[in-house]
């Protein structure tokens, strides 16, 4: 695999890329496909919520341990994938109305462990600096470089470490991350305390009252599905060029149909860098206006994944 490097300095190289993408689309071809609408977000939602239903009272219903485990790890998939919907409601483009994709984003945050506000402004900042490793957030963090670094990010135990540290952090106050406005960190570090106070609140009524519901429906789940979610959110960038060019820096990956449902379609995830206020149902067709520009696909998620763990070796070979 090609990995190319690129040294970022300023903003001018993603400014170029940004103007190269938008000449792909016709004006007014873009303009349609921005577009927000309430309909396919709400359509949506209430498909995933009906998947999140109906696998619940199959956790809750199952006879025997087999059962259970399998229930509650379809159930764990559908409940960490609301993070999908928090990134597109954060986008401000699942809904037409403002005010849905703040509620929704804010909702979806309390139950995946992200809250709402401060990942805008993580997300955002991904999105200016994708791929640059001295200002993309997402590579505050190296990714797995090898089977052992590998097999332990999928566990995703370095995950709840670094969140409950991270949440622990903005709750006492200190906000060091630089892509949080100072005039906004009042709001960051609030926003972290009432997560906490819920958790608190959510862990000491199930001790008073002897119920396990919250750890069957919640704690259980999001921690058997939080693995799936890393391989998914590892195929978006792992072992693409560092770049600043999104139609090269991203990784589009042509999965099923279960998979782009659940993803609310950032599978299509080149398009989403390109075009970052193209709402998720327009991805599909976004993404045939500029497939002949896309320059790191996957054909499915195996495929991804593949391609990741040979850009190790390639690695290796740029290091020596």
């Amino acid at each position: 695999m090609n990995l190319k490097v690129k040294s970022f300095g300023t903003d001018r190289p993603a400014k170029q890329a940004v103007e190269r993408a938008l000449g792909l689309i016709e004006p007014e071809a873009l303009e349609a496909l921005r577009q927000r609408r309430n309909g396919p977000g709400l359509r949506h939602l209430g498909g995933h919520l009906l998947v999140l239903l109906v696998s619940g009272a199959a956790v809750l219903a199952a006879p025997g341990w087999p059962l259970w485990l399998a229930a509650s790890l379809v159930y764990g998939i559908a409940l960490v994938f609301l993070f999908t919907l928090e990134h597109e409601t954060i986008h401000n483009s699942a809904f037409a109305s403002d005010r849905l994709n703040r509620i929704v984003s804010t909702l979806a945050g309390i139950a995946v462990v992200v809250p709402a506000r401060w990942f805008r402004y993580f997300h955002f900042a991904h999105h200016r600096h994708t791929q640059d490793p001295a200002r993309d957030p997402e590579l505050s963090t190296p990714k797995p470089s090898n089977w052992p670094r590998y097999l332990v990010y999928l566990t995703a135990l370095p995950y709840w470490v670094a969140t409950a540290r991270t949440l622990a952090r903005m709750a006492a106050g200190r906000i060091e991350d630089n892509y949080v406005p100072p005039a906004r960190r009042v709001d960051v570090v609030r926003e972290a305390r009432l997560h906490l106070a819920l958790y608190t609140g959510v862990a000491l009524l199930s001790l008073a009252t002897g119920s396990l519901l919250a750890v069957k429906l919640w704690l259980v789940p999001l921690l058997l599905g939080q693995p799936f979610l890393r391989a998914y959110l590892l195929a978006e960038h792992g072992a693409c060029p560092l770049i600043a060019d999104m139609l090269e820096n991203s990784r589009t990956t042509f999965a099923g149909r279960m998979i782009r449902f659940i993803a609310w379609n950032m599978p299509y995830h080149t398009a989403h860098h390109a075009f970052p206020t193209i709402p998720f149902h327009r991805l599909p067709q976004a993404t045939a206006l500029i497939a002949e520009r896309v320059a790191v696909t996957a054909q499915g998620y195996l495929d991804a994944h593949r391609q990741i763990r040979a850009g190790w070796s390639a690695n290796r070979k740029v290091e020596g």
